[in-house]
């Protein structure tokens, strides 16, 4: 039979600090963090730890299937992918070019799952760097903006950021979503330029070029799901 977690020991990892209260939390590596006051006691941490058996269990599990799912993740010819919010399948094509068209992503032939990634990762950064300008281009005269410069990175938690000294940018993971997506996240890193934080006057701004925003942004978390169940490294 199989019992909670409530009636086990639950292993986990505590870091001790100058903080009020104490919080629990489910690592990236499916590991259990535990953060509580310096003076604490003991007992008392762990009878906290017990009764969030439950919940501690249902993230775990729910960990442990993202992690599977990444460590599954891999590519090859015949398989899709997504760009622009469209899906691509992958075609072998003679020659040493990589690109799309109307109906595929096509590779040179021959080359392994890592290297067929690898290659699908290159791909996204150009597209991104030619796609975010051509936004950019669009909306900052509209937002009255002019950005100091723009850069495609690999970050992997945030889709995008503005610099103290003005400068925007853009993950290639964003160039896999729908173009309206993208567009709220250029339009989102061009009102930092104006208003470096996310007060009213930030809204106001992005809600002057995107009425629909909050609809925008809460689809955007749908495309960091899917991405976070796959491993693009």
């Amino acid at each position: 039979m199989r019992g909670s977690m409530a009636d086990m020991e639950i292993a986990y990892k505590l870091i001790r600090s100058r903080r009020r209260t104490v919080s629990i939390r489910i690592t990236g590596a499916g590991g259990v963090e535990v953060r509580a006051p310096l003076t604490m006691a003991a007992d008392e941490i762990e009878r906290f730890v017990r009764s969030k058996g439950a919940w501690i269990e249902s993230h775990l599990e729910k960990t442990t299937r993202k992690l599977e799912k990444r460590a599954a993740f891999s590519l090859d010819y015949g398989a899709s992918v997504p760009l622009l919010g469209k899906s691509y399948m992958i075609e072998a094509r003679a020659g040493n070019n990589i690109g799309y068209d109307d109906r595929c992503v096509f590779l040179p032939p021959g080359l392994a799952a890592d290297e067929i990634k690898q290659a699908v990762i290159l791909l996204y950064r150009h597209v991104a760097k030619g796609y975010i300008q051509d936004r950019i281009r669009e909306f900052a005269p509209i937002m009255g903006v002019s950005p100091a410069a723009i850069k495609i990175n690999g970050a992997k938690t945030r889709w995008g950021s503005c610099s103290g000294k003005n400068s925007v940018n853009f993950s290639w993971r964003l160039i896999v979503a729908p173009r309206e997506l993208v567009d709220y996240v250029v339009v989102h890193e061009l009102a930092h330029i104006k208003a470096h934080d996310h007060s009213p006057r930030f809204w106001a701004q992005v809600e002057q070029v995107l009425p629909d925003y909050k609809t925008l942004r809460r689809r955007l978390k749908g495309v960091h799901e899917m991405l976070d169940a796959q491993d693009w490294g």
